[in-house]
């Protein structure tokens, strides 16, 4: 080992460049290496822990907490479906409601930018 620091030092010191690179040797990975276990669950284990989200040495998979306690409303919110551009373009745009009007708005126009960018890009 002692004598590799030299030599690099020597190298370093005449000003030559050199590329180290670090190879591994191609073939089967050994079986029953760390990790990797893909043993089966029970699916009450599977619906009450999150699995493999532990990190500690001593420690076990945290339980999922209930949803309704633990997560802030606006969450649940993000799973409503909203109307495509095309549902909206259907409807009188003077009678939608504000949430509606604004997405609207916004997606009318983000397809008006797509499709000035498309025409800029075939010029």
């Amino acid at each position: 080992m002692n004598h590799h620091h030299h030599h690099i030092q020597g190298l370093i010191a005449s000003g030559t460049k050199h590329v180290v690179r670090r190879t591994f040797a191609a073939g089967k990975a050994k079986k029953g290496g760390r990790g990797g276990g893909d043993a089966p669950l029970s699916k009450e284990i599977k619906s009450t822990t999150v699995v493999g989200a532990n990190t500690l040495k001593d420690g076990s998979d945290p339980n999922i907490s209930p949803a309704s306690t633990y997560y802030p409303d606006w969450v649940w919110r993000l799973l409503h479906n909203r109307p495509a551009l095309s549902e909206l373009r259907r409807k009188n745009v003077e009678t939608l409601p504000y949430d509606d009007l604004k997405r609207f708005v916004k997606l009318h126009t983000r397809s008006k930018i797509k499709e000035n960018n498309s025409i800029k890009a075939n010029n």
